[in-house]
Formats: C-alpha cells, sequence, structure tokens
C-alpha cells in the first residue's frame, strides 16, 4: 500500500465510518487554486505516425479531434466518474506529441480550477478520452496499438500542497 504525503498510509476518503461509499463532503474546505497535469501513450506502428503527423489520416485532422475530445472530456469528468465532484474549470490545455523514440504519440493534458476539490481526476480523463480518440481515428491503419501508461505527473493546490511523480 502507497503511503500519504507525510508517509502515514492513507485513508479511504470515499468510504465512511461504515465503508459505505460517499461523495466526500468538501464544503468546509476553502476554494484555491488546483492544478493537475496527467500523460498517457498511444503505441503505434511508425507508418502510422507518419500517417497522423503528415496529415493523411482518412478522418482528418486527428490531432485537433483528440484535443477537443480532451478538453471536453475533462469538462464532463464528473459525469462519468460517479464520485467526482462537478467543477468549474478555469483552464484545460492538451498537448499531443510524438515520442522521442518514434514509437507514437504522447498526451499531456494539464487542468486548472479554483475550487474546494482537485483536479486529479478530470486531467486523467481527459488523457483517457484524448487517447481514446486517437485510437478510434486511425485504427484502421493500425489495430495493434497499445495505449498506455496513463499516470498523473503532478499536482498543487489545496491541503496537500504540491506532488510531482518521481519515477521519471
Amino acid at each position: 500500500m502507497s503511503q500519504a504525503l507525510d508517509g502515514s498510509l492513507p485513508s479511504l476518503t470515499h468510504l465512511d465510518c461504515r465503508g459505505e461509499v460517499h461523495m466526500v463532503d468538501v464544503s468546509s474546505r476553502p476554494a484555491t487554486v488546483r492544478e493537475a497535469v496527467a500523460e498517457g501513450w498511444l503505441r503505434m506502428q511508425p507508418v502510422t505516425l507518419a500517417l497522423v503527423l503528415e496529415g493523411r489520416a482518412p478522418k482528418g485532422d486527428v490531432l485537433a479531434v483528440a484535443r477537443v475530445a480532451a478538453i471536453q472530456a475533462a469538462k464532463r469528468t464528473a459525469e462519468l466518474i460517479p464520485l467526482c465532484h462537478p467543477l468549474p474549470l478555469s483552464a484545460v490545455k492538451a498537448t499531443i506529441e510524438p515520442a522521442l523514440d518514434g514509437s507514437g504519440l504522447r498526451v499531456e493534458v494539464r487542468v486548472r480550477t479554483t475550487a474546494a476539490t482537485g483536479v486529479e481526476m478530470e486531467a486523467l480523463t481527459a488523457v483517457s478520452v484524448g487517447l481514446l480518440t486517437l485510437y478510434d481515428m486511425v485504427k484502421a491503419a493500425d489495430p495493434a496499438m497499445t495505449i498506455g501508461p496513463i499516470q498523473l505527473l503532478c499536482k498543487q493546490g489545496g491541503r496537500s500542497g504540491v506532488w510531482e511523480r518521481r519515477d521519471g
């Protein structure tokens, strides 16, 4: 089991004292600026990557559609993840770039809000939907593509402060 930021074992905040699922009450928390960044990968054949980067995909501008899908997903996260709070998002930036080794595409999404809870789930959901959109748009050319890993890179704001992934 992983440890909390202070080194203690974390509690599962979506479980009450009886072990029943509930939505966390954040009404006593102050609204602060919060930001989260997540990333994910779509691995594909080099010829498929070239098709995307050169704008020759049959379904059009694959990268633009995936960026819009990621932004839309961030905005709708509370509709998809049952215990997420609906949040007023201040900014969502989706970036898609080729992997340095030429093995596919990397999607990174940065989400920002001023609220009583963080935006990690919005960033992760946005990355996931961006990757799925990319897959959908080029699956005819390369059905063997793989998605992942998808991971949180960093988050800041609120009572837990700054957290950054340390494993690269």
